[in-house]
């Protein structure tokens, strides 16, 4: 019961967050619309820890809940499909994913979800509604970079739910710094089905869809920051800036 992570979070409420989260998420996804997952056979060979997914962003929350229910599908034996939840049984605990922090500080829920696994980080072009430009947090940096050696992280290199908005280079100075394996997660349906946050629901009978890729090809000495923001632009079907 008292075993922590490396962010000093207690395992036994993470795993506790996960099956309530993850249990309530799934049946919205279910209940009434179409989940379709592919890919999802690349997870099971992939190593404990080290690996970095980068997916769009349609949705605030539901986009990781349910990256997060396909991947503790896919290591208990269910690959491609989340239609039986057993797999909430046994959840893989080092699985992160980086959020930014105004976001995670507004209400009860998403300080949940942050005790889950983010790793809250502060936008460097954004504040509010405000535009900004500020330096890059090197806590924030070196914050991912232990969720990285720890376990799975999930990030979503756009930075905002906008559509079309381009990838950002943070996400490539990431790859550059830490040399993770790097697995694109297209996700689609989520946006036309749910409001921002995700947590309400717009739309019934849509077609949800999570593709799980083959990891980028990556010379991490060669490839400069730009080859890095095109490979992920053009694994995520994302235009360039």
């Amino acid at each position: 019961m008292s075993k922590k992570n490396v962010f000093g979070q207690k395992i036994w409420l993470k795993k506790k967050i996960f099956r309530v989260v993850g249990s309530f998420v799934r049946s919205r996804l279910l209940n009434p619309n179409n989940v379709v997952i592919s890919g999802a056979e690349v997870l099971p060979n992939l190593q404990a820890h080290g690996v970095l997914f980068i997916s769009n962003h349609q949705t605030i929350f539901t986009d990781v809940i349910a990256m997060y229910n396909a991947m503790f599908a896919a290591l208990n034996g269910q690959v491609n499909s989340i239609a039986d939840g057993s797999y909430l049984k046994n959840p893989k605990v080092n699985v992160y994913y980086v959020a930014a922090r105004e976001t995670m500080e507004k209400g009860l829920f998403p300080k949940i979800l942050a005790y889950a696994g983010a790793v809250s980080v502060d936008r460097t072009w954004r504040q509010g509604d405000d535009m900004i430009k500020r330096e890059v947090n090197p806590d924030d940096t070196k914050s991912i970079g232990m969720a990285i050696a720890d376990g799975w992280v999930v990030t979503f290199p756009q930075g905002t739910t906008r559509d079309g908005a381009p990838v950002r280079k943070g996400t490539a100075h990431i790859i550059k710094q830490y040399k993770p394996v790097v697995v694109p997660v297209r996700v689609d349906g989520f946006r036309k089905a749910f409001d921002k946050t995700g947590l309400k629901r717009l739309q019934k009978g849509v077609d949800l869809s999570l593709k799980f890729s083959q990891p980028l090809d990556i010379d991490y000495e060669k490839d400069t920051v730009d080859d890095l923001v095109n490979k992920m632009s053009l694994a995520l079907d994302i235009k360039s800036p």
